[in-house]
């Protein structure tokens, strides 16, 4: 089995903070700010941040519908209300309309996966964000869904939040994560198992 790369939740947040920091100097900071905390939040691939349209963001319940690719299921994921905060800026400041699609190239046209590729490296180089195998795009679904499983959510919570239609492809997030490997190992001491 192949061996899933992630950041852990410390890597996210300095990678986060890295675009954040970027704002002097780079003036897509914010649109990228977005896009990772979107991808990250959401668990979305690549291809498919370009497919957000404006009108997939909901501003007053701060939800995303989230078009999945691959054989996955669309859902609708709750935000959190920073990147809430950072995507109502982006909006108002790029006068974003509904019709328009949300993350755009400069030529107007839906980012592609070769720009996000290229823009992770570059603030995972720039900010000494984790090992160099980590950084690409999708990284990003991976360390949500493993985020996910540590935080205690079950496999069909998970299994939903990520959009998989087949729950074996689930089910390798949860090889990674301790938490229930020691919720394990307690049960059984508790019934005095394996003494």
């Amino acid at each position: 089995m192949e061996e899933i790369k992630f950041f852990t939740q410390k890597e996210i947040k300095k990678l986060f903070r890295t675009i954040e920091d970027a704002k002097e100097e780079d003036k897509y900071w914010l649109r990228n700010l977005c896009i990772f905390r979107v991808a990250y939040r959401c668990g979305l691939r690549a291809s498919e941040i370009g497919l957000i349209m404006a009108s997939d963001f909901n501003q007053q319940r701060g939800e995303m519908y989230c078009r999945r690719l691959k054989g996955s299921q669309n859902n609708t994921i709750r935000l959190d209300m920073k990147t809430v905060k950072f995507l109502n800026r982006y909006i108002m400041e790029n006068d974003i309309k509904a019709s328009d699609f949300l993350f755009t190239s400069q030529e107007k046209r839906p980012i592609s996966r070769q720009m996000l590729d290229k823009l992770i490296k570059k603030y995972c180089e720039k900010g000494k964000v984790a090992t160099r195998d980590k950084w690409h795009f999708h990284s990003l679904k991976h360390s949500v869904a493993v985020h996910l499983a540590e935080s205690g959510l079950d496999l069909k919570e998970v299994q939903y939040y990520i959009g998989h239609k087949n729950i074996n492809n689930t089910f390798i997030y949860f090889q990674f994560t301790t938490a229930q490997q020691e919720e394990m190992y307690k049960k059984l001491k508790k019934r005095n198992m394996l003494v």
